[in-house]
């Protein structure tokens, strides 16, 4: 195959199982503009209100927790169809629902699709990616979970728009739909990418090294030759899938738990869990609370929300775009010390009660440096460091990680915010992304350019050593 044929069939794949983060981002942050429309209607009390918003996460656990074992069970595209499908399913029941506890319902249902393609999407992407573009491709997943984030924010905004200028003249289930009960159109735009995830993922081929761990050679080798510039490279290249299958030949938690897949499972877990601590979604989602108390938002907490979102977004296209030439552990420790000293700056602004825009350009420097390293670079690494018989189980531990993490930040920050003070919180904040540096300079080794066998072979002499 030539080798334009070659990186089109590896682009539009990954394209489609990217789809998976865009429906990602898209749920986590469709609910922001869901939350007072809905509170509002249902006269929902403060624990309620709660309930509402955080019942996502126990959906995101139960996806994480049985989507690694069953990928490496039946395979990657199946488990990425049931996915789509539960986006499909969760965003339609959420629109049409009625009762208060089938809203909850549909949200653990979206928060299981949300859970499912957090775990299988970069690992699917990181299996048929060619070596030398792998560590851009994941990135891509990354680039998909910020377009979810800033299309929601843009259709919440648009629709919120609409229902404003169209006021209360009555009309039919369209008008309902976005006008009168509006944030039920706001959550059923999610059908469109659920519905094209789900047609386009029929066809993706299966991860070749999940065929070949099964015995199924022949397919896997087709496969590789539409991934590699010539069929000797793919032949090379599933002879060594086999020799590490051989070698790997038991999978499951007792061998993850084993040295020295043990400490690069702790390894992961510590980048991912970090990631999170770094307040990347205090900024996000507590954003308009904050910036409006210093003066930069009066009224539309909306329109800032896309602003920040927009931001996010293009700063992630720094890790695509150098990820795979300056390699995953200079960007990182360049990342994690550099938002580090973002997020000093961020507390010093409140500190001084600096008021106003400026107070935007340390935010805004903080989501560039957390868009090209701590944010992308945890699923890049993830997805690599891990021989196939584990590597979706391992996978499903540090999304859970992560997930964890998410949760107890957002439980945690106004009780820090409140209690220690806003300038105290960021300073927190800059010393997690700092703990990240020193840990990543200290136990995170170099994988760009390697094939993921040469990665499983070569990790045991690094850790040993």
């Amino acid at each position: 195959m030539g080798n334009s044929n070659t990186r089109l069939f590896i682009t539009t794949v990954t394209l489609i199982a990217a789809l998976g983060g865009l429906l990602f981002g898209f749920d986590i942050a469709v609910v922001s503009g869901i939350i007072l429309p809905v509170k509002t209607q249902y006269q929902l009390t403060a624990s309620q209100e709660g309930w509402f918003v955080s019942c996502a996460l126990l959906g995101c656990i139960a996806g994480v927790a049985f989507s690694g074992a069953l990928s490496d069970r039946i395979g990657r595209k199946k488990v990425l169809a049931l996915a789509a499908f539960l986006f499909l399913v969760s965003a339609i029941g959420f629109a049409a629902s009625a009762t208060y506890p089938l809203l909850i319902f549909f949200r653990v249902l979206a928060g299981m699709g949300v859970g499912v393609a957090s775990n299988i999407s970069p690992l699917y992407i990181s299996e048929l990616a060619p070596a030398s573009r792998r560590g851009r491709l994941v990135t891509f997943y990354q680039l998909a979970i910020t377009i979810g984030i800033l299309v929601a924010y843009c259709s919440n905004l648009a629709i919120q728009r609409h229902a404003a200028a169209a006021g209360d003249m009555p009309g039919g289930w369209l008008h309902r739909l976005f006008v009168t009960e509006y944030w039920r159109g706001m959550f059923l735009v999610g059908v469109v990418p659920a519905a094209a995830f789900f047609a386009l993922l029929a066809i993706v081929p299966e991860s070749p090294r999940w065929l070949a761990r099964f015995g199924r050679q022949a397919e896997a080798l087709h496969i590789l030759e539409k991934i590699n510039s010539s069929q000797t490279d793919a032949a090379n290249e599933l002879q060594a899938i086999m020799a590490v299958s051989a070698d790997q030949a038991n999978g499951g938690l007792r061998a993850l738990l084993q040295p020295p897949l043990r400490h690069l499972l702790v390894m992961a877990c510590v980048l991912t869990a970090f990631s999170q601590f770094s307040g990347i979604n205090a900024v996000i989602y507590y954003g308009p609370t904050i910036l409006r108390a210093s003066g930069v938002v009066a009224n539309d907490t909306l329109l800032y929300q896309v602003m920040l979102g927009a931001a996010n977004m293009l700063f992630t296209f720094v890790a695509i775009w150098k990820v795979d030439s300056l390699g995953r552990r200079p960007l990182y420790l360049a990342g994690s010390i550099c938002a580090a000293a973002a997020l000093t700056l961020t507390g010093i602004c409140f500190l001084l009660k600096v008021n106003g825009w400026p107070l935007l350009v340390p935010i805004t420097f903080f989501l560039l440096f957390f868009a090209f390293s701590l944010g992308p670079l945890k699923f890049v690494i993830a997805t690599e460091i891990f021989p196939t018989p584990v590597r979706g189980l391992a996978l499903s531990i540090c999304i859970l990680v992560m997930w964890i993490s998410d949760w107890l930040l957002n439980l945690l920050f106004p009780l820090m915010r409140e209690g220690m003070g806003i300038a105290a919180t960021f300073f927190l904040f800059a010393g997690c992304c700092l703990f990240s540096f020193f840990y990543a300079k200290k136990y995170l080794f170099e994988t760009k350019g390697q094939s993921l066998e040469n990665i499983t072979i070569k990790e045991k002499t690094i850790i040993h050593h």
